[in-house]
């Protein structure tokens, strides 16, 4: 937002008039910082968009093809920029179409304010046309929601949705507003909200915990860190860069944590989880201190909790108190937000190496190499790999660029080969693993963080999810690009239907259409390569391009992402075939 217009939406906030209750939910957009938005007007929103066309210059409105779309575009705008991302829908079937980028929100952490119009409050209950109980709906899976059925709550309540968004461990808030509440008159006022009775966002870090775990972790022979997204979320990446290396404690990372330290760090070993690194998963069974700093201890990271880390003593770094024993035991709980609780435990920390440990990493990820990643990105074999797409990719972004990945093999292979150099450059679905999430994710992305390379790895499969919102990269003139490695299959679920049902391929296989055609449609330069003397040339083209790209990839049929943890199973058992 440039001066001119921050100036005049300061105009408009500071304004005392008595206005209608639908100026006030843009007027509180504005005084909350909100540049752009996603959104599909219908119409119990219609007085909102009507206001919304005349603050057009102070807010942009992006029309995505579906709601859906918006609420991913939301959550690609809230990932990469740290701020809160705002999804806009009507009633009925548009607010219920939010609810899968709402509950992926929830599980990822992300900050996201979604606002649905709602018929007149007189006719609540009675099944009116478009009449959904979305608050009833979302309740599971929002941070936090609210109904408003008169003008005059709309700014507190707004105010309130935007602090319990981005404060403490962020996540999605839903306020609904009637269709009478929109009309409503009120004397605006607007004061931001700064607490919440009863709720604590950042609990008080005990120093005496700090000194447990610098205790635990000097006296370590074989320590290992896992940090998760909290290090992220809570802009602590040089506060765990610090400590890393001066404890010299080699470090994995799970996939939303993924960028907190570029890649290329001698003691970033790689990631943890199914598809992860061999040597993170299987030395987790032999560290002697594990330290887990803002991540969950998801199933796919631990595997067989029977058998998750038995041998080490756990010390877990979380913001929320409810994640601590959750799933693995901990020996030393610091609660508390990971910037302020890593700068406290540095100052108590030895400076140390441990090289004999590194190296037993080092010997690990070498088997790795040898079994499985030379033939990733080096292969022999005719057709081409997804791995040697996002290995020609790092060398023509050099590792600068943003990935924005969907769900499936393609999403493995971009997490484990894709070279981050600056943080938030990892941009998936990952808690609940939403097909359709990466196109309207990037375009997100994209409007964000504008000076910033976006690249989109979406399988065929995902693509078609939400394949209409190439129609919003069209409109929006926004310049992503979109790579789809295309194996005509639903893979990973080919893949386990390979390993572990006999190779009986029940709807897996897909018949696709002509993708270049399809994006050409939308008037997006498009490129198919098939062979692997065209990929180079034509990766260095998408990379170079100014506008929007789209680039469909033929990869290999049925090839596998290797190593796998299989389901169930220890990380210790983790498969390189």
């Amino acid at each position: 937002m440039n001066t001119e217009t921050e100036n005049k939406t300061q105009e408009v906030i500071s304004k005392k008039m008595r206005i209608s209750g639908s100026e006030a939910v843009v007027r509180c957009l504005m005084a909350e910082g909100v540049d752009i938005l996603y959104g599909y007007p219908g119409g119990a929103i219609m007085p909102v968009y009507d206001e919304l066309y005349k603050f057009r210059d102070q807010i942009h409105h992006v029309l995505t093809r579906h709601e859906q779309g918006a609420a991913h575009a939301a959550q690609g705008y809230a990932r990469i920029s740290g701020r809160v991302g705002v999804a806009m829908a009507t009633s009925g079937p548009g607010a219920t179409n939010l609810i899968t980028g709402i509950a992926d929100a929830q599980i990822d952490s992300t900050p996201m304010v979604c606002i649905t119009g709602q018929v007149p409050s007189h006719l609540l209950g009675s099944d009116a046309f478009q009449e959904t109980d979305i608050v009833g709906i979302s309740t599971p899976v929002t941070k936090w929601n609210h109904q408003v059925t008169k003008a005059s709550e709309i700014p507190e309540v707004l105010a309130k949705a935007f602090y319990i968004a981005k404060s403490g461990r962020p996540g999605p808030v839903l306020v609904d507003i009637t269709k009478d509440a929109q009309f409503g008159e009120l004397d605006f006022e607007y004061k931001k909200c700064t607490g919440v009775r009863s709720y604590i966002p950042v609990p008080k870090t005990n120093p005496e915990s700090v000194k447990a775990a610098a205790k635990l972790i000097n006296s370590a022979k074989k320590p290992m860190i896992v940090w998760g997204q909290g290090i992220i979320l809570g802009k602590a990446e040089n506060e765990l860069k610090a400590v890393v290396e001066k404890a010299g404690i080699p470090s994995a990372w799970t996939i939303l944590g993924a960028s907190a330290i570029p890649t290329s760090h001698p003691l970033n070993i790689g990631m943890v989880g199914m598809h992860g690194n061999y040597a993170p998963n299987k030395l987790t069974n032999e560290c002697d201190v594990l330290i887990a700093i803002g991540m969950r201890f998801d199933d796919r990271v631990t595997g067989d909790l029977t058998k998750y880390a038995k041998q080490a003593k756990v010390i877990h770094f979380d913001i929320d108190p409810s994640e601590i024993d959750k799933n693995v035991k901990t020996d030393v709980a610091v609660i508390g937000d990971s910037k302020d609780s890593l700068a406290q435990l540095l100052p108590l920390l030895d400076a140390k190496s441990h090289d004999s440990w590194l190296q037993e990493f080092k010997d690990l990820y070498a088997i790795e190499f040898e079994q499985v990643i030379k033939d990733d990105l080096h292969p022999t074999k005719e057709g081409l790999t997804m791995g040697e797409v996002l290995k020609q990719i790092n060398i023509e972004s050099k590792g600068d660029a943003a990935i924005v990945s969907d769900v499936g093999q393609h999403q493995m292979i971009a997490c484990r080969y894709s070279e981050f150099n600056l943080t938030k450059s990892n941009i998936t679905s990952g808690g609940l693993g939403t097909m359709g999430f990466a196109l309207p994710a990037a375009i997100g992305a994209k409007m964000a963080e504008p000076h910033r390379e976006v690249v989109a790895i979406i399988g065929d499969g995902g693509f078609q999810m939400n394949i209409q919102e190439l129609g919003t990269v069209f409109q929006q003139r926004t310049p992503v690009k979109i790579v789809v490695l295309n194996n005509e299959f639903l893979g990973m679920v080919r893949q386990w239907q390979q390993l572990f049902f006999d190779k009986r391929y029940a709807s897996t296989e897909m018949t696709n259409p002509d993708f270049v055609a399809i994006a050409k449609g939308y008037h997006i330069q498009a490129k198919r390569i098939t062979k692997r003397e065209e990929l180079a040339d034509a990766v260095k083209e998408m990379i170079a391009s100014k506008e929007s790209y789209f680039l469909e990839v033929c990869v290999e049929k049925e090839d596998n992402v290797f190593p796998m943890v299989p389901s169930g199973a220890s990380v210790s058992d983790i498969r390189l075939s």
